[in-house]
């Protein structure tokens, strides 16, 4: 077969890309090696994590915050087969949904496992083991990427996990010891400490989430604390053996005594790893970065091989879903001949914690390092009425604007919704709007939103009305 455009996984980068590309009139094929679409967010990320966190936000909130509500439960329990049925099923919508997409958009899918041939010709290995070939005038390469982990431990997949095996366990573990206090560690370590375990997290860094703004970790940290988590932070591993239903985790401590903490589950949630195994790539003559596997792409995200296009997380930058897809429709437009744009420094970043915690553009810690004059602006939400009305008064909402002209440069919230308020912001900074402007423009009361409003009166100059 003979294809305008072959696109080589189907996550949100590589299904975004192929449906573009159909739109557009080119002829298109998507190749993925699993069973269903929708690659590591829809089936083993994004998708599943956040049912299993609305999940035990539900059951949290039964057991801590119920009663103050006026509403009285008995004898509560936990019914985890549920729960992970319930996951299970939201992913097979989202997955047929999909399917259904291709189908509408005339996209012929391909099962298997696609490497290059030539760097016009995809040889497909299919699951019964025969082979079949493809050829197209354009490759996009949209692999994604996978949990990395630490020389030093062997995963297991049993009692030592990584986040794929973290979303079907059959049971609450009684201690998580949590290695990573990145995103991904955060969310799945919130989701097992609402459901009742004890969770420590191990992290290196000397703060949580840190390559957001500091101000946010903080907030964070203290706001997991109050559920029950515990942190050590500045803290490095060194080991994690298993023996029977115990895993023991050795680490360093800043001033360098050793420390061990005992579990019956280590999730190691250390970052991910570009993953561009088997794809063929030497046989294009095209290698791939000996630190993270990514591949090197120009402004257009066309490697080295003309007709050869990389996306999502195989590439530099965030390794983020609503990236792949903005990469996805990029790339699609540019083999259409059209002049698509990315502004990389507009892309939010959310952890799905509770509170949420949603940012965009430049932290403090950036402004400070390029010089950058600029004025700071915060609200917090224990002096925001729809807050208070709904019980979730941690957080804040802080805007950094020029210190000249007023444009706004960077929005941290932590708080309830942040994830659907940092939209707003996303906005406001694509048009280049001034924290003035946000603070003239009217806000529904009562609305978390008023929060980022009531921010930009502060960063403009200091008038809050609320606080």
């Amino acid at each position: 077969m003979q294809y305008d455009v072959i696109v080589i996984g189907s996550g949100p980068g590589g299904y975004v890309a192929a449906i573009r590309s159909a739109q557009l009139g080119l002829k298109t094929a998507c190749i993925e090696k699993y069973a269903t679409y929708g690659g590591t967010c829809l089936n083993v990320g994004c998708i599943p994590s956040k049912a299993l966190l609305d999940s035990s936000e539900h059951y949290y909130n039964a057991a801590h915050a119920f009663k103050t509500h006026g509403i009285n439960l008995d004898n509560l329990s936990l019914d985890m087969a549920q729960m992970m049925k319930r996951k299970t099923e939201v992913v097979a919508k989202n997955t047929a949904g999909i399917s259904f997409l291709f189908k509408k958009n005339k996209i012929d899918g391909y099962q298997g496992i696609g490497s290059f041939k030539d760097k016009n010709t995809i040889s497909i290995k299919k699951p019964d083991g025969t082979t079949e070939e493809i050829t197209g005038k354009n490759i996009i390469i949209a692999t994604g990427s996978k949990p990395s982990g630490l020389p030093f431990i062997q995963i297991d997949k049993k009692r030592i996990i990584t986040s794929t095996e973290a979303l079907t366990l059959q049971e609450v573990p009684k201690h998580l010891v949590l290695i990573g206090g990145g995103v991904i560690g955060l969310e799945l370590g919130s989701v097992y400490a609402r459901l009742g375990a004890k969770v420590s997290v191990i992290e290196f860094m000397d703060s949580i989430i840190p390559t957001m703004d500091r101000g946010l970790g903080k907030e964070l940290q203290k706001v997991l604390q109050k559920q029950g988590m515990e942190f050590y932070l500045g803290h490095k591993v060194t080991g994690a053996n298993l023996k029977g239903k115990e895993v023991t985790v050795t680490f360093d401590a800043p001033n360098g005594d050793k420390k061990e903490l005992k579990g019956d589950y280590c999730l190691v949630a250390v970052g991910r790893i570009a993953y561009t195994d088997g794809l063929g790539l030497d046989k294009i003559g095209l290698t791939v970065e000996e630190r993270g596997r990514k591949v090197t792409v120009n402004d257009h995200l066309e490697t080295s091989v003309k007709g050869v296009y990389a996306i999502g997380d195989v590439v530099k930058g965030a390794m983020l879903a609503h990236k792949a897809e903005d990469e996805g429709t990029f790339v699609a437009e540019v083999i259409a001949g059209q002049k698509p744009h990315i502004n990389y420094n507009l892309i939010p970043g959310v952890v799905y914690t509770w509170p949420e915690v949603a940012a965009v553009g430049q932290t403090e810690e950036q402004l400070k390092a390029s010089n950058i004059k600029y004025k700071t602006g915060s609200f917090p939400f224990r002096a925001s009425g729809r807050a208070v009305a709904s019980g979730d008064q941690d957080g804040f909402v802080k805007v950094l604007a020029d210190a000249t002209s007023d444009e706004i440069l960077g929005v941290h919230i932590i708080g309830p919704r942040a994830a659907d308020m940092i939209a707003e912001a996303v906005v406001a900074m694509e048009f280049r709007a001034s924290a003035e402007d946000i603070s003239r423009m009217s806000h529904a009361h009562p609305t978390y939103t008023e929060a980022f409003r009531e921010a930009c009166l502060a960063a403009t100059d200091n008038r809050p009305i609320h606080i």
